[in-house]
């Protein structure tokens, strides 16, 4: 499915807002509220909304730490990855996973408490790990910029 203009901006309009009634994205988009919401229903539908949620104060729950750890593995077998793969979703302190090309094979976006929460996933629960042969981790010290829509 192709997007045009008019849902370009629904999209955009529902990054910043995922609340705005079906009145409200009418006046924005210049449609009526059925349509709006025909269109928003649509996109729902053909997974380009693939869900809603809150953006939550990291600061305000106590978790003063936000760092990358870049994780390489020793040993790259499916069996491995399966199992890294399981410990990581099992952490809530990891909010973000990626595979990477170049020296490590994933990037893990965590935020912990406080330093010591930080060292203990790294050397009790990630370093133990059989597959894992290094970690590098990076702490931010500034997020100048949040999380921000993605382009449409």
């Amino acid at each position: 499915m192709k997007l045009d203009e008019t849902d370009k901006k629904l999209l955009s309009a529902l990054q910043n807002n995922a609340h705005l009634t079906a009145q409200e994205l009418g006046e924005m988009l210049n449609l009526s509220p059925s349509q709006a919401g025909r269109r928003r229903q649509r996109l729902e539908a053909d997974g380009f909304i693939q869900s809603y949620a809150a953006k939550l104060d990291p600061m305000r729950l106590g978790l003063t730490v936000q760092g990358f750890v870049q994780v390489q593995l020793g040993t790259h077998g499916p069996d491995q990855a399966k199992s890294f793969a399981r410990l990581v979703a099992a952490r809530p302190e990891i909010i973000s996973a990626w595979t990477l090309t170049g020296d490590a094979d994933y990037m893990l976006r965590v935020y912990c408490a406080d330093l010591g929460a930080l060292n203990t996933l790294i050397h009790e629960i990630l370093l133990p790990h059989a597959a894992v042969s290094r970690i590098q981790s990076q702490i931010v010290m500034d997020q100048f910029k949040r999380d921000a829509p993605l382009p449409t």
